[in-house]
């Protein structure tokens, strides 16, 4: 796949599927952007990114922070003039049950997960449809597809965003600019590894592939529906499972 010449904003870069999916479209010859609150890991995967020969910067960014995400995207335009990909990565979420939740987790989760990845979306926008040509790609979950045990807010937020990829498709597909969905199943990633054995063991039985996916998996998914041969594709959901959800 040949991404040269595109710019790409990966949120979420520092690490899990957000690294690996920055790290390939970088390989794929993109110049990636690197938003993530974690700052010192987010340099550090764009220096390894630069240490390959590739082309990759971090900026800071936390999704949760209306002012963040508005500096964010005047840092980027400022620096590279453009983007053309936005893959909307970041998360974050933390199973307990819902009974045992308040407010400020709710807020976290849907601002994170959702109102976030909107914010940011709008304010890169107007120059895709300026220019008409733009790919985005959401980053939701097969738990806003199908629900998840002890992750409903977070699910409630993820399937938001998959409502919102499939009712801006519609929106930007006169401008040329697709947008599509890929939502991973378990991943072994940080946020995987927060979850306790227990549900980690039983999720791992229910996957008919029986082991977690890999965040490269992933991100191979993403590169996909930002790639050359993808022009007439959007408003599509594709999980990334195992086979742990095929229907729904």
């Amino acid at each position: 796949m040949n991404l040269n010449d595109k710019i790409a904003v990966v949120t979420g870069g520092a690490s899990g599927i957000g690294q690996a999916t920055a790290e390939a479209l970088a390989e794929s010859g993109a110049s990636v952007c690197i938003g993530d609150i974690a700052r010192d890991k987010g340099e550090a995967v764009a220096a390894g990114v630069r240490a390959k020969g590739q082309k990759a910067e971090y900026a800071y960014l936390d999704l949760t922070d209306r002012e963040s995400i508005a500096k964010f995207v005047a840092t980027t335009l400022q620096r590279l003039g453009r983007v053309d990909i936005l893959v909307n990565g970041a998360g974050w979420g933390k199973t307990q049950p819902f009974l045992e939740s308040d407010d400020a987790f709710w807020e976290k989760v849907i601002n994170l997960n959702f109102i976030g990845p909107m914010r940011l979306t709008k304010a890169l926008l107007p120059q895709m449809f300026e220019r008409k040509s733009g790919r985005i790609v959401n980053v939701s979950s097969d738990a806003g597809r199908v629900g998840s045990l002890g992750e409903t807010v977070y699910s409630g937020a993820k399937a938001g965003l998959i409502g919102f990829t499939k009712a801006l498709a519609r929106e930007g597909a006169r401008f040329n600019v697709t947008v599509n969905c890929v939502c991973p199943g378990p991943t072994d990633t940080p946020l995987m590894a927060a979850v306790p054995e227990k549900i980690r063991d039983a999720f791992v039985k229910a996957i008919p592939m029986r082991r977690f996916g890999r965040p490269a998996e992933v991100a191979q998914a993403i590169a996909f529906f930002v790639g050359p041969n993808t022009d007439y594709i959007t408003g599509q959901v594709l999980s990334v499972s195992g086979g742990l959800t095929m229907a729904g």
